[in-house]
């Protein structure tokens, strides 16, 4: 293989299987039926959901049929992969709020429109018959095998039914759309081979599956999570996207560039390849103008101390303590963050580091809360 169905196979690639049965489809210049399936589990896509995305994205310029599945139905049930107890199951009013924002933001990876775009409650909520005949497929002892299945039980934590189930639907969701391909991360091996399963017992072929590496958040530490706190969501506003990727380690620098970008690693300085990386993430996401501007704003406050030209102005505020303030003005998730924040020390008035909370904020003062949130009153 050459060109382009050669990085399909290798760039951002953890493991093929069945890499022989691929290559060789590949070279035959059949269309495939690729597919990728996402839950709607959170409101926002982050940048490691981007990297099956985009290898789904380099199949479908290749020629191929891109298959995205919105996972409607299994995100009431929760993905139990990796999951040291039972996800908190959602309600189908969250689902649906979830999902309004899904397929506007893949398609900034994504061509949608010439996706084949499916939602599995379509024949997951059909019937009792079709649960029953997917149940025929997996054993108990399958499924208990999964290494964070058995970690559950030698700890005594519960496992539901519907958790053993999860991964007989995914593969289902194979089966209905005749994938011939699934793309899943490293920790979706056991369900994209349980897909293989699945469609062996509706005597369909077997999908061959790539899977590509988990991408660590910005603390280095775990695979980006907004649970974890750790994430980067794509429609975070430019100049915090831009901030947030000057946080991660050094050690992750050519990770991110392999995964997320089309670019190489082009500078060895530390610092200098993060302010290029950051400059083409958030292009690919907000444009390059907004990119140019995120990077002049964050070289201005770390790098020459100074401030953000366009910072917002809250009148209503001059009068009020710096712990109402910013619980107020938008910056901040809850009071709660706004006291600790104080108590670090994270918060200054006009440059002067505030330690008590009722703290009053004169008129034509300048906030400043933890390194790059401004708002003048």
């Amino acid at each position: 293989m050459c060109g382009m169905n050669d990085s399909l196979l290798t760039r951002g690639v953890e493991e093929v299987i069945v890499k022989d049965h691929l290559e060789a489809a590949l070279k035959s210049g059949k269309k495939l039926r690729v597919k990728f399936g996402i839950d709607p589990t959170a409101p926002d896509l982050h940048l490691g959901h981007t990297v099956p995305l985009r290898k789904l994205r380099q199949f479908q310029d290749a020629g191929h049929t891109a298959v995205l599945i919105i996972g409607d139905f299994t995100a009431m049930i929760g993905d139990p992969t990796g999951r040291s107890e039972e996800r908190m199951p959602l309600s189908t009013k969250e689902v649906k709020q979830n999902m309004k924002k899904y397929l506007k933001q893949a398609g900034k990876i994504l061509n949608v429109k010439k996706a084949e775009v499916h939602y599995n409650s379509k024949w997951l909520n059909k019937s009792l018959d079709t649960i029953i005949e997917i149940s025929r497929v997996g054993t108990i002892q399958q499924v208990l095998h999964r290494a964070d299945f058995k970690k559950r039980i030698d700890e005594g934590s519960d496992i539901t039914l519907l958790e053993v189930m999860y991964p007989l639907f995914q593969g289902y969701d194979s089966v209905k759309v005749e994938a011939d391909v699934e793309i899943g991360g490293t920790d979706q091996k056991f369900n994209l081979l349980m897909g293989r399963r699945v469609q062996r017992h509706f005597k369909m072929p077997e999908q061959d599956m790539v899977t590509v590496p988990l991408l660590e958040g910005t603390d280095g530490n775990h695979k980006m999570s907004k649970s974890k706190g750790n994430y980067i969501a794509i429609d975070e506003a430019p100049d915090e996207m831009f901030g947030k990727i000057m946080r991660i380690p050094d050690i992750l620098i050519d990770k991110y560039y392999n995964l997320l970008t089309d670019a190489d690693r082009s500078i060895q300085d530390p610092l200098k390849a993060k302010l290029e990386l950051a400059k083409v993430l958030v292009t690919m996401y907000h444009g390059e103008k907004s990119a140019t501007k995120a990077q002049e704003e964050f070289i201005k406050i770390h790098s020459e101390h100074g401030k953000p030209t366009d910072r917002p102005r809250y009148t209503n505020l001059a009068g009020k303590s710096v712990l109402d303030a910013i619980s107020v003005a938008g910056i901040i998730s809850s009071r709660s963050e706004a006291r600790r924040l104080i108590e670090q020390g994270a918060v200054r008035i006009n440059d002067k580091k505030v330690s008590d909370p009722n703290e009053i904020i004169p008129p034509g003062a300048t906030v400043q809360v933890g390194p790059r949130r401004f708002f003048d009153t």
